[in-house]
């Protein structure tokens, strides 16, 4: 199985992933990094072995960041490497982490690949955040003897449907993780019913409720001189969102315009890559826009009187931060059929979050928040505009839902310290364990 699986990698690597790539690099300059991606790098450590950790993207390596604080006060004496598939991802890796691990792409799953990358990087241990099954990644670090966990694992609906397809192989799959660290009992039900061990699986919760925010003092003072804000410009934000959601974004901001003339809309969409493609639709609809970047110096040093209704986020790992400035959240990925987007974060800041119903990606944070009135679900334009017209007509009404966002998040806290407890347990360096 193992043969025809890496056959079918190479097809589909070979017809998909490579075009898609070149398209991607020569219509939006975004890297293939084809050399790293094929395991090649200079060897980390110094003959030592190394802590390693796999974060897809941008979100999970924000959410790695305790593990990394744990794994430095576990195991001081190894060198940290922490891989990321996108160049997001990669440029949060270098920037936050400075200093405390190296990072490397994840090698494709080829075998000859993840040999040479494995044995570049000697690693100790494997930390997969969320869940990232990779047959010969993780076939070739049981060969070397490396325990491999799977933490903050969930299983969304469209991944359980297709592993369910292929179930017999991925039995064998799984059998190579020591220890699977899954966000909910229904993600522990799901891999179970796909063939892992029910003794090697643990509920511990989602990590991302843990994210230890504690913007800096002055954060909301600082972001809205950076932004150009005038005092009494408001601002609300659609955070993480993709195509076919901008539109109905533009809706409910003119919409909230009739009762706030004043009020600044703020997009991030999910990729930044899309920024050229969000300022097109602006432009086509007749708004007045601004990328990120270009502020505050466009303001204060052009004839342009004020910042425009329409901000598009075109930079890498500030959006956390930005919702400080917020009177409301939506979270995107969620009004299209993609699955959703993290909204703890805005719920760490005490805002109120609306949010479309497709969701399965975040199913237990959004039910905990809707369960609790603090995240408000839109299914159409009509009730997007609604409800954003009412929160922002009523702070007292924002404030209570930010802080009982706030609170439901607190009180699911712990997943951290279980998943360290869970690697100080099973994934002990050069300690076999059945």
């Amino acid at each position: 199985m193992y043969a025809l699986y890496t056959a079918l990698a190479l097809i589909g690597l070979t017809a998909l992933w490579l075009p898609v790539a070149l398209w991607r690099r020569l219509a939006r300059g975004v890297p293939i990094n084809a050399g790293a991606r094929l395991g090649h790098g200079a060897p980390i450590g110094q003959g030592r072995s190394t802590a390693w950790l796999h974060a897809v993207s941008v979100g999970e390596a924000i959410a790695a960041a305790p593990l990394v604080e744990g794994l430095r006060r576990l195991h001081p004496e190894l060198p940290m490497v922490m891989t990321t598939v996108t160049n997001t991802g990669a440029q949060i890796v270098r920037e936050r982490f400075a200093g405390l691990v190296t990072h490397r792409f994840f090698p494709l799953d080829l075998p000859w690949a993840v040999g040479r990358f494995a044995a570049a990087i000697n690693p100790a241990f494997l930390i997969c955040m969320e869940t990232e099954l990779w047959p010969n990644t993780l076939r070739a670090l049981a060969a070397r003897g490396v325990p491999v966990m799977i933490a903050n694992g969930r299983i969304s609906d469209r991944s359980y449907r297709r592993y369910r397809l292929v179930r017999r192989f991925l039995a064998s799959v799984l059998a190579d993780v020591r220890v699977f660290a899954m966000q909910s009992d229904e993600d522990a039900r799901r891999i179970i019913a796909l063939g892992a061990h029910p003794e090697r699986v643990v509920v511990t919760g989602n990590m991302k409720a843990d994210a230890a925010v504690a913007d800096p003092a002055g954060t909301v003072d600082l972001w809205r001189r950076l932004l150009a804000l005038s005092p009494d410009q408001r601002v609300w934000i659609a955070g993480s969102t993709h195509a076919g959601e901008e539109e109905l974004v533009l809706e409910a901001h003119q919409a909230a315009l009739a009762d706030s003339p004043e009020l600044v809309l703020v997009i991030a969409p999910r990729h930044p890559e899309r920024t050229g493609e969000v300022l097109a639709l602006l432009a086509r609809k007749g708004w007045a826009s601004i990328r990120r970047s270009e502020l505050p110096v466009a303001v204060t040093s052009t004839e342009m009187p004020a910042v425009p209704p329409v901000i598009v986020l075109d930079t890498v790992g500030e959006l956390a931060t930005l919702y400080a400035i917020a009177d409301v959240v939506f979270v995107g990925g969620s009004l299209v059929p993609v699955g959703g987007h993290n909204l703890l974060e805005a719920a760490h800041r005490r805002k109120p979050v609306l949010v479309g119903p497709h969701v399965a990606n975040f199913r237990e944070s959004t039910s905990l928040l809707e369960s609790v009135g603090a995240a408000v679900v839109v299914r159409d334009a009509v009730e997007f505009s609604r409800e954003l017209r009412r929160l922002l007509a009523d702070p007292d009404l924002r404030a209570k839902l930010g802080d009982t966002a706030y609170e439901a998040i607190v009180s699911r806290q712990g997943a951290v310290r279980e998943t360290l407890e869970l690697v100080d347990r099973y994934l002990r360096p050069g300690e076999e364990r059945a």
